[in-house]
C-alpha cells in the first residue's frame, strides 16, 4: 500500500506535485493543506489580468473541490498548519495533530513590506499580490472605486514593474517608486534598466527611482506617501513589490535546517528532517533558491519521480527569465557571481547584454525590445544553474 503523503501549500509547486504524483501513484493517499482558497491557477498570468480586464474567476482555471475530485485528495483550504513534529511526523494543527508518511513544504515566499502598513489599511487600500486572493482583494478594491485609480506601486523589481505596466495598460495612473536608480536592478545591468523606464515613462508610467518611501500617511481620504526628498505622492491605493523571503518559520521551528534562503535541501529536495522535502521557493537546494517558474517545474518533476520510487536529482539549466513588461520586452540570465564586466551593444531599446568573466566566458544576458529575440542563442551558450 502507497504510503500517505502531506502536501503543505497549493501554489504551483504544491498543485504540481499533486497532479505529477497522481499520474505516477494514482490510488496514493494525499493530503493538500492549504492558507488560501485552493484554487488552481498560474501565478504569472496576476500581472497580465488588468490590462485584459479580467476578473479574478477568469485566472482560476479549477476550483479547490474540482482539484480534490479530479485527483482524488483530501484538500484542506484556509487551513494554517501551527507547528510541525518531525520526530513524531506529524502536522499540527490547533489541537489536531495530522499523522503523515512523508511532508512536502511548499508554502512558498512572502512579501517582505519595507515599512509598518496599518491594519486598517491593509487589503482594503494598501495590498502585496502573491496569490490569487490577493489578487482578488486588490480587483475588488480598484472596483470598488468606479473609477480609473491612482496606484502608487513601491519597488521596482520584476513584480513592480509587470505590475505598473499591466495597471497603466488598464487605463489606471501609475507611480513607480524606488531606492534604485533604474528599474530591475538585480537582472538588468544600469544602462539596460534605463531603457526600461525610458519606456515604462513613455507608457505613462510615473517614475519615482532613487526614492525611498518614509511614512504612509492616511487622513480618510487620499493615502500620502512620503519620500525622502520631503516631496509626498497621493494614491487611491498602494501596491508593495519589494520583494519575497521564503516562508521557513515552520521548519525552522521544527529544528530543520535554514537560512535566509529557505529550507537547506539536497539535489532531491529531502531537508534535515526524515521524509520531509522542501519545494518551489520554500526551497534553498545546495546553496541556490532560484525563484521562477522553470526551477519550480523542474523540482515538481524530480521530486515527484522520487516520491514515486524512482530517486532523482533535480537540475537547473540555463533558463532565462522573461519579464512581461510589454512597453519593453525584457529577458535576462542573471549571473550567479557578478562578473567580471557587461559588455554591452545595440542602440535605444534594443540592448543585449553579456555579462562575462576575466577569461570572456558568457556567466549570463540580459536582452531588451527587439533584441529579446537572441534568448534562445544565447542561452544555449550560456552555463547551467545548477548541473
Amino acid at each position: 500500500m502507497n504510503a500517505p503523503l502531506t502536501i503543505l501549500g497549493s501554489g504551483m509547486a504544491g498543485l504540481g506535485l499533486a497532479r505529477q504524483l497522481r499520474a505516477r501513484q494514482p490510488d496514493r493517499p494525499i493530503t493538500l493543506i492549504t492558507a488560501d482558497s485552493g484554487d488552481e491557477y498560474a501565478k504569472p498570468l496576476l500581472s497580465t489580468g488588468f490590462a485584459k480586464g479580467l476578473a479574478p474567476d477568469a485566472l482560476a482555471t479549477r476550483s479547490a473541490l474540482d482539484v480534490a475530485d479530479e485527483l482524488k485528495l483530501v484538500v484542506r483550504t484556509h487551513t494554517r498548519v501551527e507547528a510541525l513534529d518531525p520526530a513524531a511526523r506529524e502536522v499540527l494543527i490547533g489541537a489536531e495533530r495530522l499523522a503523515y508518511d512523508e511532508l512536502v513544504i511548499a508554502t512558498g515566499a512572502a512579501p517582505q513590506p519595507p515599512f509598518a502598513i496599518d491594519a486598517a489599511l491593509r487589503h482594503r487600500r494598501v495590498f502585496t499580490i502573491n496569490d490569487l486572493d490577493d489578487y482578488r482583494a486588490f480587483h475588488a478594491a480598484l472596483a470598488g472605486l468606479g473609477r480609473p485609480a491612482r496606484v502608487a506601486i513601491v519597488g521596482a523589481g520584476l513584480v513592480g514593474c509587470e505590475y505598473a505596466n499591466d495597471l497603466a495598460a488598464g487605463g489606471h495612473a501609475v507611480a513607480l517608486v524606488a531606492p534604485e536608480s533604474a528599474p530591475l536592478a538585480r537582472l538588468l545591468p544600469e544602462p539596460l534598466g534605463q531603457a526600461l523606464a525610458g519606456e515604462l515613462a513613455a507608457a505613462g508610467i510615473e517614475l519615482h527611482l532613487g526614492r525611498s518611501v518614509t511614512a504612509l500617511e492616511h487622513d480618510g481620504g487620499d493615502l500620502r506617501l512620503a519620500l525622502d526628498n520631503g516631496h509626498g505622492l497621493d494614491a487611491d491605493l498602494v501596491l508593495v513589490a519589494t520583494g519575497l523571503a521564503p516562508r521557513r518559520e515552520l521548519a525552522h521551528a521544527a529544528g530543520l535546517e535554514t537560512s535566509a534562503a529557505g529550507i537547506h535541501t539536497d539535489r532531491r529536495l529531502r531537508t534535515s528532517a526524515p521524509g520531509v522535502y522542501a519545494l518551489g521557493d520554500v526551497a534553498c537546494v545546495e546553496g541556490i533558491n532560484a525563484m521562477y517558474v522553470q526551477p519550480l517545474q523542474a523540482s515538481v518533476k524530480a521530486l515527484a519521480a522520487t516520491l514515486a520510487g524512482t530517486p532523482s536529482a533535480v537540475r537547473y539549466g540555463p533558463w532565462p527569465v522573461i519579464v512581461k513588461t510589454p512597453c519593453c520586452p525584457v529577458v535576462a540570465l542573471p549571473p550567479h557571481t557578478t562578473p567580471a564586466r557587461w559588455r554591452i551593444e545595440g542602440e535605444g531599446i534594443d540592448l543585449t547584454a553579456l555579462a562575462e568573466d576575466e577569461n570572456e566566458r558568457l556567466m549570463g544576458f540580459a536582452l531588451t525590445g527587439a533584441c529579446v529575440r537572441r534568448k534562445v542563442e544565447l542561452a544555449r551558450a550560456a552555463p547551467a544553474l545548477l548541473i
